[in-house]
């Protein structure tokens, strides 16, 4: 749609460093499909979805036409460098301020990396259970462990934009002192380093120690029914939440984001789902990227177009003009992550 501002992204990981040969963009592919494994002989993960768009959207970006063959849009990749092709994808994505997750597996850019390829903004979004593990590889005992997250965590609150945390479920109060020490204990006995985190009581005291900051707080939930009571007695804290649920519970998520005034929800880069679901400024756009820059071209384009596919139905059926449309796809795509991100700076 024209006239719209740059879209905010609220939830993607960073791109690669380096060059990547076929098998390694086939790895990074596959796992954006879904996908486990090499792909069935005689195919390729250009054979999906996502691999259409990549061949109708990034080659372009490139220099090439779209719908070039796999073969010759990578080659043409190589031929840019990996530095540049990253640059010119970001660019041409349409994207205007990314939310990265800070410590995602694998060599991936930073927020300032990112920024600096993207000419853009880009702001950092901690997770918390990889922040308190990083504090159990070095604590020696349970007061230190517990003494150095809650320093960790106020540290990071002072710079992030938000929190992130994998909780799949937590009720609706926070864990008591005892049942915190009890799991720390069971958990930093039998760690070896680099383990991860999996104590629920530690997981929701560190969820309610996020919320505890005010600050907003991503909840990558992959059903988010569990997390109801959460929901419920975080009401008036003063921290918005963000449900990023797995396929297919995005319409669930929609729908405890209509009942609860401090929830919201991601709608993707495929806000079908959801639209009918929630008020329009309680969902959010976001990627989801990881990896490939040529995934940030694609979720913007998935989001814009099926966007403009829907606000041409309703105006064609009487249900909201032009402006209208223009105003919803801005809502969704950057003016609601402005507002419970505090984003003002970036107003376009």
């Amino acid at each position: 749609m024209d006239g719209l501002p740059p879209l905010i992204d609220q939830h993607s990981h960073g791109v690669v460093h380096g060059e990547l040969g076929l098998g390694s963009f086939e790895t990074h592919l596959a796992a954006a499909v879904g996908a486990h494994g090499p792909a069935p002989a005689g195919t390729s993960y250009f054979d999906s979805f996502t691999g259409l768009a990549i061949r109708r959207w990034c080659p372009p970006l490139l220099g090439l036409e779209p719908q070039c063959p796999p073969a010759r849009y990578l080659a043409r990749r190589r031929e840019v460098g990996a530095y540049r092709a990253g640059r010119l994808l970001l660019r041409g994505s349409g994207i205007g301020t990314f939310l990265l997750e800070a410590g995602a597996p694998g060599d991936l850019t930073s927020a300032g990396e990112l920024a600096t390829a993207a000419e853009a903004w880009a702001h950092e979004v901690v997770r918390l259970e990889p922040l308190a593990e990083q504090v159990a590889d070095t604590s020696g005992s349970v007061d230190s462990f517990l003494g150095y997250t809650a320093e960790a965590l106020y540290a990071a609150a002072q710079h992030t934009t938000a929190f992130a945390s994998g909780a799949t479920h937590c009720d609706g109060h926070a864990p008591e002192a005892g049942e915190v020490r009890r799991a720390a204990e069971r958990w930093l006995r039998g760690r070896r380093p680099g383990e991860r985190l999996g104590e629920p009581a530690l997981v929701r005291h560190l969820l309610w120690s996020a919320v505890a900051t005010g600050l907003p707080v991503q909840l990558h939930c992959p059903d988010p029914r569990p997390l109801a009571g959460f929901l419920r007695a975080t009401a008036g804290i003063g921290s918005a939440l963000v449900l990023l649920p797995r396929v297919p519970h995005h319409r669930r998520a929609a729908e405890l984001a209509a009942v609860h005034a401090h929830v919201y929800a991601d709608a993707g880069p495929r806000p079908e789902d959801t639209l009918g679901r929630a008020p329009f400024g309680k969902l959010l756009f976001s990627s989801g990227a990881r990896g490939l820059p040529e995934l940030y071209v694609t979720g913007a384009r998935f989001f814009l177009r099926a966007m403009g596919r829907l606000v041409r139905e309703w105006a064609d059926e009487g249900l909201c003009g032009a402006e209208d449309g223009r105003r919803i796809t801005e809502m969704v795509g950057s003016g609601t992550a402005r507002r419970i991100y505090r984003l003002s700076a970036e107003a376009g």
